[in-house]
């Protein structure tokens, strides 16, 4: 009787045992189950590569919008003019507004001004014929200088000021101007800056004037007067 009660309790206890044994024999073998576990392991690496992957293109996109809204800009300001009787053209400040505003239109959802800066020189020869920034105009809130110079950079009296652009550096002809376009634009990551960091897009453009124009004056400001682009002034505001 007793060994009787002792095989029936050591059963008892060990039939918890075995149908823990069955249940782990049948999991091992549900290849259902097995996927399941492997995904979820699986899940935070595939989110974070898909995550970057969209980073990456978003980043690729705005690359080349930056790259062609330089051209653009620097492009209609070598264009732009004001026709003058029996003279020149000359340009004018609403002129460079124009252009400007037409860079923040086609910067669409980007908002190049409220993340960015746009500069714009004319890089010239001056009398001495040595090179010069004659003028240089700005548009944006991100505080930027110009990598080259500011308004007056002179060859041979500005240290280190031989042209613009580098490798290789850009100089005007005589009786010529380029236009010099620097745009800096902060890049607003979509997913966050964990997957690829910050980062800050710069681009340049040159475009040699078209046709003829007055280059022995600043742009000029015929009523009604334009606001001036100053590049002492960081805003995004058209006026």
């Amino acid at each position: 009787m007793r060994n009787d009660m002792l095989i029936a309790r050591n059963k008892s206890a060990a039939a918890p045992v075995r149908a823990r044994r069955r249940s782990l024999r049948s999991l091992w073998r549900n290849s259902e189950a097995l996927m399941i576990i492997e995904f979820a392991y699986a899940m935070p690496v595939l989110m974070m590569l898909s995550f970057t992957s969209i980073e990456l293109a978003n980043l690729a996109t705005t690359n080349m919008r930056i790259s062609q809204l330089t051209m653009t800009v620097a492009d209609n300001l070598s264009r732009a003019m004001q026709s003058v009787p029996l003279a020149n053209p000359q340009l004018r400040e609403v002129d460079i507004n124009d252009a400007l505003l037409g860079a923040k239109i086609q910067s669409g959802g980007l908002d190049i001004y409220g993340n960015g800066r746009v500069i714009l020189s004319s890089l010239q020869r001056n009398g001495s014929n040595n090179q010069t920034i004659f003028w240089q105009r700005c548009k944006g809130t991100l505080q930027v200088a110009s990598r080259y110079g500011a308004q007056g950079a002179t060859q041979n009296v500005t240290p280190g000021f031989t042209g613009m652009g580098s490798s290789p550096v850009v100089q005007a002809p005589a009786g010529s101007a380029i236009i010099f376009a620097e745009v800096t634009y902060n890049y607003k990551p979509l997913v966050g800056s964990w997957a690829l960091g910050n980062f800050q897009l710069r681009k340049e453009a040159a475009f040699f004037v078209r046709d003829e124009r007055d280059l022995t004056t600043t742009p000029i400001n015929p009523s009604p007067a334009a606001t001036a682009s100053a590049c002492n002034v960081y805003n995004a505001s058209f006026s």
